[in-house]
């Protein structure tokens, strides 16, 4: 495929290697021909390198297989997940999941990516419903605006939420942005 086809989230294989397009650019510096220059995260080492790429240049896009799975545990080992097809448990490490992580709780399913038949990353679904196992309590009278308060969730992330809410209620966040977006 060509370069100006490229999307963010889309993987691309780079000398024998797998990325992640975090980010990407298109320039078009002075009376030079335009440019795409990207942010790209291996798969498999988390390493952040950037590469530019011409608008006719070809870039090898990589398809994964996709599987459904369920989060069970995590302990010194990485994180388990029940392949929920075969009952087969897969074992992830801290590095692969690393933006992951900060959202998973137990019997969640996600969507386990496999290359060559071995996984290799994890998807969240867009939302997740998460408990407040800590939060302040809100300043009454300070509602000016869209006032926030930090809250620790039971996984260990902490988003800002309305004053309004409580500690030991459950909030649908977004696994994208990391953002609260109501009530669950």
């Amino acid at each position: 495929m060509k370069a100006s086809e490229l999307k963010k989230g889309m993987i691309v294989n780079d000398g024998g290697q797998l990325y992640i397009v975090a980010d990407i650019e298109h320039r078009t510096p002075g009376n030079l021909r335009a440019m795409y220059q990207t942010t790209l995260r291996n798969i498999i080492d988390g390493r952040i390198a950037t590469k530019r790429y011409s608008a006719a240049e070809n870039v090898d896009k990589v398809d994964l297989e996709s599987k459904k799975g369920q989060y069970l545990f995590h302990d010194h080992s990485g994180f388990h997940f029940m392949d929920m097809e075969t009952y087969d448990t897969i074992v992830l490490d801290d590095e692969i999941l690393s933006g992951v992580k900060d959202y998973l709780k137990e019997n969640i399913e996600i969507s386990l990516m496999y290359h060559d038949h071995k996984p290799i990353t994890a998807e969240l679904p867009t939302s997740v419903d998460l408990k407040i196992v800590e939060s302040a309590p809100g300043a009454r009278g300070d509602t000016s605006g869209k006032a926030m308060k930090p809250a620790t969730l039971e996984t260990g992330l902490v988003v800002n939420v309305p004053l309004f809410i409580e500690e030991g209620e459950v909030i649908k966040v977004d696994t994208r942005t990391g953002q609260y977006l109501g009530r669950a």
